[in-house]
């Protein structure tokens, strides 16, 4: 779910009535960001909304106008997110770059036929999601992982271990030149940022974890290209 302020979602609301929690967490996560931009770019790309371009390529009327909420949501996924990030992150890339050919049984074209004929009732059950896979596997899980809320297989937040090699390494790099050479962020504030990690709740250090490694991938990628001053 969102932690924080989302940035301004106006176009997503009045095309669709409402705003898909994803859409609004991924902008709350962007805000987070923005707030570390260097002035110069904020200035210059800051007030464009980010999900307008994603609306421009979407059929609108056709795909989505009279569905429930929960389908508009899931359509927009499996366009974006879904292809583009969760199955290349956990899925087709990893695994070419081992030379393994997996199969993601979820996405058997017969469970997916399956669930597509299901109504929203079925998907999302009060606040209980993934409810007809929760009561599928019923007699086969603990009643832990049964009842918990749904949350995202995140590997363990570099933040919420500072004194540990990843931690030492984000800390490091962030506060060292290559950041410092990169046009786009604003070295302060990310070391402001930085000084305060040891202050936040847990919530908000896994929060804040997303955007210092995006922060530090930037770093290598510009320094793994020769890019750094």
């Amino acid at each position: 779910m969102p932690d924080g302020q989302a940035g301004a979602l106006d176009t997503v609301r009045r095309l669709l009535g409402f705003v898909p929690s994803w859409i609004e967490t991924f902008s709350a996560r962007a805000e987070k960001l923005r707030a570390l931009l260097a002035p110069e770019f904020r200035e210059r790309y800051g007030q464009v909304e980010g999900f307008r371009a994603l609306f421009n390529e979407t059929d609108v009327p056709g795909q989505l106008t009279g569905r429930e909420p929960l389908h508009q949501s899931l359509y927009l996924w499996a366009k974006t997110g879904l292809p583009l990030y969760i199955l290349t992150m956990l899925g087709d890339r990893m695994e070419m770059a081992h030379s393994i050919e997996g199969r993601v049984p979820f996405l058997d074209h017969r469970v997916v036929e399956v669930i597509r004929s299901q109504p929203a009732s079925q998907k999302i059950h009060g606040m209980t999601e993934k409810y007809v896979l929760r009561e599928a596997v019923r007699d086969v899980v603990t009643d832990t992982v049964y009842a918990r809320q749904k949350h995202p297989f995140l590997s363990p937040p570099a933040a919420l271990s500072p004194g540990e090699r990843l931690g030492t390494f984000v800390q490091d790099t962030l506060r060292g030149p290559v950041l410092a050479s990169l046009p786009y962020f604003d070295q302060s504030k990310v070391v402001s940022l930085l000084d305060r990690i040891s202050t936040m709740d847990e919530g908000s250090l896994v929060a804040y974890d997303q955007v210092l490694m995006l922060l530090v991938s930037a770093c290598v990628l510009h320094q793994g290209f020769g890019l750094a001053a």
